[in-house]
């Protein structure tokens, strides 16, 4: 006995995505985008780094950004917390989104 197909298979999310080797234009992503995401990375946690650890141990430097973060007593920890509460936030719509495709 033959099996008869009922519906038309979709194909997966995988398949739908765009490859990450070539942008819209179908060009090659430009290396100086990952460079800069590297180095606004490296920034993020340096100055993170400095607001949240040693903002309590080195006196004041003079520049304008980092004085405030040292004197600030909760908000500097704002920025920093952003990342995981909004990591937390996207994973559980996704997961909604899944569920709501998929049921």
């Amino acid at each position: 006995m033959r099996h008869r197909h009922t519906h038309k298979s979709q194909p997966s999310w995988f398949a739908k995505a765009a490859p990450l080797d070539r942008t819209e234009e179908g060009h090659p992503p430009s290396p100086i985008v990952g460079y800069a995401l590297i180095a606004c990375s490296i920034l993020f946690l340096l100055v993170g780094s400095y607001a949240v650890f040693l903002s309590a141990f080195v006196p004041d430097t003079g520049v304008w950004v980092l004085d405030v973060l040292a004197r600030d007593t909760h908000y500097k920890y704002l920025m920093i917390m952003l990342i995981p509460a909004g990591t937390g936030f996207v994973i559980a719509n996704w997961v909604g989104w899944q569920y709501y495709r998929n049921s």
